[in-house]
């Protein structure tokens, strides 16, 4: 098989992982001429960091043979689809000929499990390895690693990417074991925790080494050289919407967890796709997309907003978050206690929950009032939505009636999308 027909079908096996952001990673560029690629470049638009960058990534798989059975799984042993392996020589081609077109500025590699996890992660680590070290390419490098590998070969896998990730698949144990019965969910665990280790150990030599006064370091030049970097953009994981029973609630407790456990990076949602042949098992069609941006947002909620697992589902019912608003506002008109918010005296926790004000705003709004009290036309200035924002907010030309918290209740829909 030519290399093309490798790239076609290995590239469009990889486009069900989801966790491939590129944010965080320590800033890298070939400026001098020493090196190929940087990790801060514009290109095709792959995937985008928080502060809006879009990253471009050659996303593909190193093989899609698998010896493992996962039900929900495209690439499964049993799947009646086309295989390919590419060498890691081709990978590393791959990369640098995309580059120096402009197409890409990094690499996201994941695998399919052949001959044993040991032998898979091997040659994933030797792609990064080749890269860094006989091309000198200082793009961005995401790894997807195997769990069940050996220690040694994820603890190699860090110091060549720029984030590993593994993926928890699904959020229970049961349902892992139900859809994935070779997966084992203490083994997925256990890697993420000597991730975590890795990580926190490279920080804390890094900041070691620049607050130590240089008096204290020995005259030898190498003692000057930094630490070496571990996964220097943390680690992330994905799962699998849909595909089990688990509520919304289940799927939030899990990813709190993960993020206290762990210190990921980020939870990735991937909504269940319905694949050729499959199992009586798996449900007939996909949930709704929409789904999978509640959680998306729900999860934002829990890293920047202040709001817990257990406060952004309904405390009665299925678990499940709504379909026709964005939990913000869910949460806003569930608590009407909690509003009206004074812009002038709130703390900065209570802004964060008032629909329609995000993070920046907020910020903005307290150093605003350091200096005089806030009007409405303060909220317009920071293209806030005032519609959205004016019901639960009180401010010195306006405060809302006591029924007005409640009367966004008549056009949900039209705040689908108002978690900021």
């Amino acid at each position: 098989m030519d290399l093309n027909s490798k790239l076609a079908i290995l590239a469009d096996a990889a486009k069900y992982d989801a966790s491939c952001a590129s944010s965080g990673a320590n800033s890298r560029d070939s400026v001098g001429g020493k090196g190929i690629g940087s990790n801060d470049g514009m290109g095709i638009c792959h995937s985008y960091a928080p502060d809006g960058r879009c990253i471009s990534l050659l996303k593909i798989l190193l093989t899609n043979f698998c010896l493992y059975d996962c039900l929900y799984c495209v690439n499964r042993v049993t799947s009646n689809v086309p295989r390919a392996r590419f060498t890691v020589d081709e990978v590393v081609k791959l990369t640098l000929d995309f580059y120096r077109r402009n197409c890409i500025e990094g690499l996201y590699l994941s695998s399919g499990i052949i001959r044993n996890p040991d032998y898979t992660m091997e040659q994933v680590v030797e792609v990064a390895r080749v890269l860094r070290e006989d091309h000198d390419f200082r793009g961005y490098i995401h790894l997807k690693t195997i769990p069940d590998a050996s220690p040694e070969l994820l603890e190699r896998a860090g110091r060549y990417a720029d984030r590993l990730s593994i993926n928890i698949e699904l959020p229970t144990d049961d349902g892992l074991a139900a859809l994935a019965p070779e997966k084992d969910g203490a083994a997925i665990k256990r890697s993420m925790a000597r991730l975590r280790v890795h990580i926190d150990d490279a920080r804390g030599q890094a900041r070691d080494h620049r607050l130590a006064p240089a008096s204290s370091l020995p005259g030898a030049p190498a003692a000057r050289t930094p630490p070496p970097a571990f996964a220097s953009a943390g680690q992330s994981t994905q799962m699998i919407v849909g595909a089990d029973a688990a509520s919304d609630a289940t799927i939030l407790s899990t990813s709190a967890n993960l993020y206290g456990s762990y210190r990921l990076k980020r939870v990735y949602y991937s909504a269940f796709s319905p694949i050729p042949d499959a199992s009586a098992s798996l449900p007939l069609k996909a949930p709704p997309l929409v789904r999978e941006h509640r959680l998306y947002q729900a999860d934002w909620l829990m890293r920047f907003y202040g709001f817990s697992a257990t406060e952004i589902t309904p405390a009665t019912g299925n678990g499940m978050l709504s379909l026709e608003m964005d939990p913000k506002m869910a949460w806003a008109l569930s608590h009407p206690e909690s509003f009206p918010v004074d812009l002038d005296r709130a703390p900065r926790e209570l802004l964060l929950r008032v629909p329609g004000l995000g993070v920046k705003a907020v910020d903005r709004l307290l150093l605003a009032r350091r200096v005089r009290r806030l009007r409405t036309d303060d909220l317009k200035s920071l293209r806030v939505s005032a519609h959205k924002v004016l019901p639960f907010v009180v401010v010195a030309s306006h405060r809302p009636s006591a029924a007005a918290v409640v009367a966004p209740r008549a056009a949900p829909m039209a705040m689908q999308g108002a978690l900021f």
